[in-house]
């Protein structure tokens, strides 16, 4: 299944199964049980959902997209895991990945704008990978790490560099509100084989900016799950964005970063694609 959260025309905020003929609303039919995406990852009742799709209640034109999860617990990201963006970096080696959490106001939904703040004009676009935890876990081996994974998504890690760089901590310029994507939905597990090579790219203006597969990862889904929850628990909802590869806009010559008007889209393969313009804040 395809599932999401997103906002009615009236207003509400309920959540979802994608179809090919529109959003079923699952919200309405389930949400006494379970009251946000959340908790029916939590609950484990993907299975019960998939019972409510015979009934579609909105075009996908009509809604607005929210972030796939727009209250986790935690969002944690992983730094320069694709060799070729920490070559392009200078950055050395690392024998575990680079860790850094963002909060949930710095992300907006597909089909919304990214918010160039007034702060800066260096809004940079990091296409990645996005988990989304289903099972809670501490210390998980690697080889049971795909048990506690719900569903993929696709993420825009926006980074505004000029903030990012002020000292060797990522998270200022990582956390400005709505400077990042999340969706447009999730794909659930059964649909995508663990250990899948994705293909993953980034179009800025429809310009392809970056562009690789999963293989090329230099920590693997299981390996970072694996790392993150020795030191905190993992819990349904929590999200891990998996790093992005070459290509950013900071390390090109001449520089290219996102500016008001312009039109980024995150694509990946078995998922789909997020598209985001900018704006500015």
């Amino acid at each position: 299944m395809r599932l999401t959260t997103f906002q009615t025309p009236q207003g509400a905020t309920t959540y979802g199964a994608v179809t090919d003929r529109g959003l079923v609303d699952l919200g309405a039919r389930l949400g006494t049980r379970h009251p946000d995406l959340k908790s029916l990852i939590g609950d484990n009742a993907m299975v019960l959902a998939s019972e409510h799709l015979d009934k579609v209640d909105y075009a996908a034109s009509d809604v607005t997209w929210l972030p796939v999860i727009p209250n986790p617990n935690k969002i944690i990201c992983v730094g320069l895991n694709y060799e070729d963006h920490r070559a392009e970096t200078g950055n050395s080696v690392s024998a575990q990945p680079a860790v850094f959490l963002r909060v949930p106001e710095s992300q907006t939904g597909h089909d919304s704008p990214l918010l160039r703040p007034r702060e800066s004009d260096t809004l940079d676009y990091e296409a990645e990978v996005a988990v989304v935890i289903g099972r809670s876990g501490r210390r998980i081996a690697p080889d049971a790490a795909w048990r506690h994974v719900a569903g993929l998504s696709c993420y825009n890690d926006g980074s505004v560099r000029e903030f990012q760089r002020h000292t060797h901590q990522y998270t200022p310029g990582k956390n400005f509100p709505r400077t990042g994507a999340f969706g447009p939905w999730m794909v659930t597990m059964d649909e995508i084989p663990a250990d899948s090579a994705l293909t993953l790219s980034c179009r800025l203006n429809g310009k392809i900016m970056q562009h690789a597969t999963t293989s090329e990862m230099i920590f693997s889904i299981p390996r970072i799950i694996s790392y993150v929850s020795t030191f905190t628990t993992l819990v349904p909802g929590d999200v891990i964005a998996t790093g992005t590869p070459g290509g950013v806009g900071a390390r090109r010559s001449p520089q290219v970063f996102m500016r008001p008007g312009d039109t980024v889209e995150v694509e990946i393969d078995k998922i789909g694609v997020l598209r985001n313009t900018i704006s500015d804040d």
